[in-house]
């Protein structure tokens, strides 16, 4: 199956944080372009199915560049995200009137980087590899501390699933941490509870009691730590 293209435009390191978010995607490919001429040619030539770009770009901005995408007959429905400061009205005036199709604001939040490639991409949070494990994880919920010992987890890069008879409300901020097998440091970020398995509404019957959990704000090198783990494990 042939693999989306997806084409970040910037002249710096802007997408440093988060470009390793779909690293670990066998069926995702990165383009990259240094200037907005070089996103449009790419564009042309390779025909990504989502882009990324700033809207300052040298020898052709970012805006005056999507304008181009939305005026190509084969370019116009592939939605591009502009990135722009927050507090430079002009700049988020100038994405609107581009015609882009979504917006993120600098510095890239990792987390809503990957929401917006699930959007507009489709791609389900479940996507992604997950081996089946046990593991004793720390989570916090505002000031109260829990310790789960030895409950059944799945893992992935994106989350893990928590088996537990009284999980806390969908939505619900996380403080984790766990140690994965073999690893002396532990890996902590925060999560959220994204779903529930609970008796009243059973989504997944293949899994027991407890909740699902998405990993928020981790650290590049943590999510680097789990996927080679799976991958390992996945090969094992």
């Amino acid at each position: 199956m042939a693999k989306k293209k997806v084409l970040l435009a910037n002249n710096g390191d802007l997408f440093k944080e988060v470009e390793d978010s779909f690293l670990y995607r066998d069926e995702y490919e990165l383009l990259f372009a240094a200037n907005g001429v070089a996103a449009y040619e790419i564009a042309v030539e390779e025909r990504p199915a989502l882009i990324f770009m700033d809207i300052v770009l040298p020898e052709l901005n970012g805006d005056e560049c999507c304008r181009r995408f939305k005026a190509h007959q084969d370019l116009r429905n592939i939605p591009v995200i502009m990135v722009a400061h927050g507090d430079r009205e002009e700049e988020l005036q100038r994405c609107e009137r581009a015609g882009c199709d979504d917006l993120l604001l600098k510095p890239i939040n990792r987390q809503l980087f990957i929401e917006a490639c699930r959007r507009h991409l489709q791609i389900s949070q479940r996507e992604a590899p997950r081996v089946a494990l046990r593991l004793s994880v720390h989570y916090g919920i505002g000031g109260e501390e829990r310790q789960l010992l030895e409950y059944s987890i799945n893992v992935s890069t994106g989350g893990l699933f928590i088996e537990t008879p009284d999980p806390p409300a969908a939505s619900t901020p996380l403080r984790l941490e766990f140690f994965l097998p073999g690893q002396e440091r532990p890996i902590r970020c925060l999560g959220r509870v994204a779903w529930l398995n609970a008796e009243d509404g059973l989504q997944n019957p293949q899994l027991p009691k407890g909740m699902g959990v998405q990993f928020v704000d981790m650290s590049l090198d943590d999510m680097r730590l789990i996927r080679s783990f799976i991958m390992r494990e996945l090969v094992a």
